[in-house]
């Protein structure tokens, strides 16, 4: 099973999608906070995190926060590019390579240059002696040139006098063809019009059940109520109804017009709470208080919201 693993870049905003070393736009705060928010969803998947975020003549931006390796599992890899000028990482020491507590390992190397040449050589070197064992399989110092193996067969370019290149393709492919993706029957134009009217049709008697049991319930609750309280009630079922109705129907785009009028619904609900609270009698005091609370937090919420929405468009 593969390894999971992600790449961290520049913390600065990018032009025409391309990193600038440096000279792009600071990030806001706002971009920042979402950047760093979608990397603490990523931590606890990833296996292996590379950061090269590195400005010349800047410390290096804090992309990978300590809590974010607390939540990486044991055995993870953190290699840290811009260790010479402080890290990525908050736990990164320079020079240095450590397992924290929670069995992640941090690798803060500044010589990762130096470093390729013995990697290199070392890559070759294990190259060349399969090649050694695949040649003399009974380890005998006898040379087997086998060209059934895929790998002798590539490698060899004349064999007994004849030229074997270029060679043939794999026998085994290293890398499975995938398997077509069958394709989904788009639905006509008739199964969509079908579709649409049973859905219609579904809504409609869900409506209609709901009226009809409301109508029963008011039934019941009229013949032992008096007639005073069943007319406040019916309009507060009527109320309850539109309200429902004008609400669910209103897109995502309308919902801050929407906010200014349930701000001017609330406001009404306060006033005629407040007409009610020297009304007398505890449960209407009671109910009183309660629809000012909540009108109020509503009213409230409403604003901050709004504030927060205009917010999103000011310049940083």
């Amino acid at each position: 099973m593969g390894a999971e693993f992600v790449f961290l870049d520049f913390e600065e905003q990018q032009v025409d999608g391309a990193a600038t070393g440096g000279y792009a736009a600071p990030s806001s705060p706002e971009f920042r906070e979402a950047q760093l928010k979608k990397f603490r969803e990523l931590a606890p998947e990833v296996d292996i995190v590379i950061t090269t975020a590195l400005i010349p003549g800047r410390p290096a931006p804090k992309l990978w926060t300590e809590d974010m390796v607390a939540a990486m599992k044991p055995g993870s890899v953190i290699i840290d590019l811009a260790a010479e000028r402080g890290g990525n990482c908050d736990l990164t020491k320079p020079d240095e390579k450590f397992v924290t507590d929670n069995g992640v390992t941090i690798v803060g190397y500044t010589d990762f240059p130096s470093r390729m040449a013995t990697q290199s050589s070392t890559l070759y070197s294990n190259n060349i002696r399969h090649m050694l064992t695949d040649l003399t399989p009974k380890k005998d110092g006898v040379i087997d040139h086998n060209m059934e193996d895929d790998v002798i067969r590539t490698a060899t370019a004349t064999h007994e006098g004849a030229i074997t290149f270029p060679p043939p393709p794999l026998k085994v492919q290293a890398i499975a063809a995938q398997k077509p993706r069958e394709k989904v029957k788009e639905p006509t134009h008739e199964e969509k019009r079908a579709a649409e009217v049973a859905k219609f049709k579904q809504q409609t008697k869900t409506q209609v059940g709901l009226l009809v049991a409301g109508t029963v319930l008011l039934l019941l609750v009229g013949s032992v109520a008096p007639a005073s309280f069943m007319a406040h009630f019916v309009v507060f079922a009527l109320s309850c109804f539109i309200g429902f109705q004008v609400i669910w129907a209103v897109s995502h785009s309308l919902h801050t017009p929407l906010m200014a009028v349930t701000n001017a619904v609330s406001g009404i609900i306060i006033l005629g709470s407040l007409v009610q609270v020297g009304a007398g009698g505890f449960l209407v005091v009671l109910l009183s208080f309660i629809a000012i609370l909540i009108a109020t937090i509503n009213i409230v919420g409403g604003f901050l919201v709004t504030r927060r929405m205009l917010g999103m468009f000011q310049k940083s």
